[in-house]
């Protein structure tokens, strides 16, 4: 997997700029933690600016795109942490859990290393936001590589799992953020900064094809006229918190 993102991250950090409504959840979660750890950490988005944080990272592709003011990434995997026990105060994991090859093992790890809070934003594979009616694949691929929400209680213990609602004009360009922008969907730009579409390849060209004429005859308009005025959107996305 950091192999594959060392391919398809060359543009993420274009694509992928933190929202500051989901910044402001994450560090709401975070509470009063001081020393976070980050794991699967990317080019550095959702990284609180005033905390001592220490982040890690897979894929040298992604360290290489973080700022030059971001904290040193540690190039090493979620299930093979290399920290003392309790190290930090809370850890944070953000859109990675999905890529991780063996999750239990990385989130007994988080808990190994944390002794606050582990704050978890990710997918629940039971939920079928509207792009799925296009691309059905989307649905399989995440229902393959989502943990489902209770796992995370059997791997962790208690938690405090809530929805991660969407702005209709997120800044942070991961697969759903574009639920009130679906012409997005059919630039091939905006689709490079999803592991999702690099995934599902040339398999998404009838969905997209369909998507592209339903806009030009109105029929997506009308098939999803309530989205249209709404302003956040339940897209999947739940925050899990082990306190």
């Amino acid at each position: 997997m950091s192999a594959f993102y060392d391919s398809i991250g060359i543009s993420y950090a274009e694509l992928r700029k933190p929202d500051s409504r989901i910044a402001k959840a994450i560090e709401q979660a975070l509470g009063a933690a001081k020393v976070i750890l980050n794991v699967g950490a990317g080019t550095g988005s959702y990284e609180p600016a005033d905390r001592q944080l220490t982040a890690v990272e897979p894929s040298l592709e992604m360290i290489r795109q973080r700022r030059p003011s971001a904290p040193r990434a540690i190039q090493a995997s979620a299930d093979d942490l290399p920290f003392e026990d309790r190290s930090f105060e809370a850890s944070m994991a953000i859109l990675t859990i999905h890529h991780w090859p063996d999750k239990a093992a990385g989130l007994r790890e988080m808990r190994r290393v944390t002794r606050g809070p582990i704050v978890l934003l990710t997918f629940d594979p039971s939920h079928r936001p509207w792009l799925t009616d296009y691309l059905p694949q989307l649905a399989t691929l995440e229902e393959a590589h989502s943990p489902q929400m209770s796992d995370y209680e059997r791997w962790l213990g208690h938690v405090q799992i809530s929805p991660l609602l969407v702005p209709h004009d997120c800044t942070d360009g991961f697969l759903h953020a574009y639920w009130r922008r679906p012409s997005a969907y059919l630039e091939a730009r905006i689709r490079s900064g999803s592991w999702s579409f690099r995934a599902i390849g040339d398999t998404a060209e009838a969905g997209l094809s369909k998507l592209a004429r339903d806009l030009d005859t109105g029929e997506w308009q009308r098939r999803y006229s309530e989205l249209l005025a709404l302003e956040e959107y339940d897209a999947g996305y739940r925050l899990v918190i082990s306190p």
